[in-house]
């Protein structure tokens, strides 16, 4: 089958939506599939055409969050190669730019539209606003979000019951939709694969010692992720346990805050900031770890915490949908829902290492079903049943024009 992934984020950008891509186009690839990708430059405003023409990348401008850019502008250069593409599929992952496009470009060469929606919005509308017509802002991203995944894609995929409820609860969207949980190479992650001097670097680097109980968190330091939480934990934890640190991977626009915070605080000794890590690198980080927490009601899914799990590291994380579906309490690792609970469970992984050792090998079991293999495989389910139907389809709109068309003639004569 030949694939076309359309996508605003693509590496060496790195983020959720970006690790997933390129991971289920690796995925399709051992299977034997040909996968193309058309995706935002995220450094100019430059075309770029690589990989042999395989994957494309077209200018887009800052929007505000993070580093993300968007598009508008859809050449007649790609739009040209990608009919030379010849593509069976197309599979969007975004609802925006390069989403627009490939619902023209599926329009426009009559070709099947499988849609992922990984992004709920409505928590990232204040980067935009300000504080300033959410209400409003929070209509308008879901009517188009409802345009998009129930008026124009074949087929929609999600990766949660979470997700799945705000469809059919709140936006009532007439269509069936798939729910796959977002796959992950999760051998990557595997203690028999890691570099251990690679690893042991790293611990020197943040002065880490033996003797260290390392909470670890992953992810964007900004308002959705609820960092503040866990530093605020962290005050207590260390009346609990002076060797408690706290080791904060990623970057975003509350990092100064969060640092002054902790120097508040005074949790310098305690906390540490790494900043962005890169993507080759972040196997390396989970196994600095004892546990991994996150405080986030934000995530579709949480990539993060199926990273953590593989890497046998115990996931601790707030009460959500999203993790309740990965994160079995009491089994491979825990589940809180107050700061108090945070905090007692902390400490009782902290006083009982036969535990954390238990959650940790359990978690990695568990792992095991978000594999990049298997979620490639129930995607490919879902591109060859809606090729079907829109094949299906067509033949009825040919028929039925073939038929009006014979009987038109049958009247002139």
């Amino acid at each position: 089958m030949r694939i076309g992934l359309f996508t605003d984020t693509y590496p060496p950008f790195i983020n959720g939506v970006s690790t997933s891509v390129y991971m289920l186009k690796n995925a399709l690839e051992k299977q034997g599939h040909q996968v193309f990708v058309v995706t935002v430059n995220t450094e100019d405003m430059r075309y770029k055409f690589e990989d042999n023409n395989t994957v494309i990348r077209i200018p887009g401008i800052p929007i505000g969050i993070y580093d993300y850019r968007l598009t508008g502008i859809y050449p007649i250069r790609a739009i040209n190669i990608i009919r030379k593409w010849k593509l069976d599929i197309i599979h969007s992952h975004t609802e925006f730019g390069i989403g627009t496009f490939a619902r023209i470009v599926a329009k426009q060469f009559n070709i099947p539209l499988v849609h992922t929606y990984h992004t709920m919005y409505e928590d990232y509308i204040h980067y935009i606003t300000k504080g300033y017509f959410d209400k409003s802002s929070k209509k308008i991203v879901e009517y188009l979000t409802r345009f998009y995944c129930d008026k124009t894609a074949n087929a929609l995929i999600v990766p949660t019951k979470k997700t799945y409820d705000l469809f059919k609860e709140k936006y009532e969207v007439d269509k069936n939709i798939h729910v796959i949980p977002t796959g992950i190479e999760l051998d990557r992650f595997y203690i028999e694969n890691m570099n251990k001097d690679k690893i042991k670097a790293i611990k020197q680097k943040y002065k880490l010692k033996k003797s260290d109980f390392v909470i670890i968190f992953v992810g964007r330091l900004a308002q959705e992720k609820n960092v503040e939480f866990l530093i605020e934990a962290q005050k207590t934890l260390v009346k609990h346990g002076s060797n408690i640190k706290l080791l904060i991977v990623g970057d975003g626009p509350d990092m100064d805050k969060y640092k002054s915070l902790v120097e508040e605080f005074d949790l310098t000794n305690n906390v540490i900031f790494t900043g962005k890590v890169p993507y080759d690198d972040m196997p390396s980080y989970y196994h600095l770890a004892d546990v991994f927490v996150t405080a986030s009601t934000s995530e579709t899914q949480g990539l993060t915490v199926i990273e953590a799990m593989a890497a046998s590291v115990t996931p601790v994380c707030i009460k959500d949908e999203s993790f309740e579906n990965v994160v079995i309490d009491q089994l491979s690792g825990r589940i809180f829902e107050t700061k108090e609970e945070y905090i007692s469970i902390i400490t009782d992984l902290y006083d009982n290492p036969e535990k954390l050792t238990e959650f940790a090998y359990q978690a990695r079991i568990n792992s095991e079903v978000h594999s990049s293999k298997y979620y490639a495989e129930r995607v490919l389910d879902v591109y060859n049943m809606t090729s079907k139907e829109s094949g299906g389809i067509r033949r009825l709109i040919e028929n039925a024009r073939r038929n009006r068309i014979e009987k038109e003639d049958d009247e002139d004569e």
